[in-house]
């Protein structure tokens, strides 16, 4: 079985200095043999985690849109910030990619999707991250878990680390895939582990950003 943490970041985000070198080695004494590795606004991190890690990586994109926060599984290049979300959805889809919703509907996150958004995307959208241990409010994973299920969507679970101490914090426990098909069938034989972060920790990623910055 995979220990799979669905939602990271690397160096090569504005808001974090966790570089690929010091990433695989912080996976290899929790155990996590398993990332999707999604930088915001490019592919380039995950790339080069996959050159160098012992365990397999999804490469994977986190895209700032015009209505929200969008991730890409299994991309091949970049997507642009900025765009509105159908486009993003649109070029994940056009590389063969899956559509996943971070974080939805999260309070105080203003870079998290409303209904309404989630709404409109819903023929593209495969994978609702229910469990995102940077959430503050508890009530915000049974709120996505239940739109999940009703909808009938596949579910993951990120720790959304920007800092190596976050690793592992959120992942899933699933079967071991090597394409998009049997990742959505190990998804649905996935469990949900992990626990919620301390709030400071997103004080981490602030001091990332000022200092890239300056």
């Amino acid at each position: 079985m995979l220990k799979a943490d669905l939602h990271l970041h690397t160096s090569y985000s504005s808001d974090s200095n966790s570089s690929p070198e010091q990433i695989i080695v912080c996976c290899l004494e929790k155990g996590i043999n398993c990332l999707a590795v999604t930088d915001h606004g490019t592919i380039a991190g995950a790339l080069k985690i996959k050159e160098i890690a012992p365990f397999t990586i999804i490469i994977g994109e986190e895209v700032s849109t015009l209505s929200g926060d969008m991730i890409g599984y299994f991309l091949t290049r970049d997507i642009p910030n900025g765009i509105s979300a159908e486009e993003a959805a649109i070029r994940i889809k056009e590389q063969g990619g899956i559509v996943c919703i971070p974080h939805p509907f999260t309070h105080f996150r203003s870079s998290a999707m409303t209904v309404d958004n989630v709404h409109k995307l819903m023929p593209y959208i495969e994978v609702i991250e229910v469990f995102n241990a940077r959430s503050i409010f508890l009530d915000n994973t049974g709120k996505a878990e239940s739109f999940a299920r009703e909808h009938g969507f596949l579910i993951s679970a990120g720790s959304d680390a920007h800092t190596l101490g976050e690793i592992g914090n959120a992942y899933l426990e699933m079967p071991e895939f090597n394409n998009q098909d049997s990742f959505r069938q190990a998804l649905l034989n996935g469990k949900i582990m992990g626990h919620y972060a301390n709030p400071l920790v997103h004080f981490g990623s602030t001091k990332a950003r000022i200092r890239k910055k300056w």
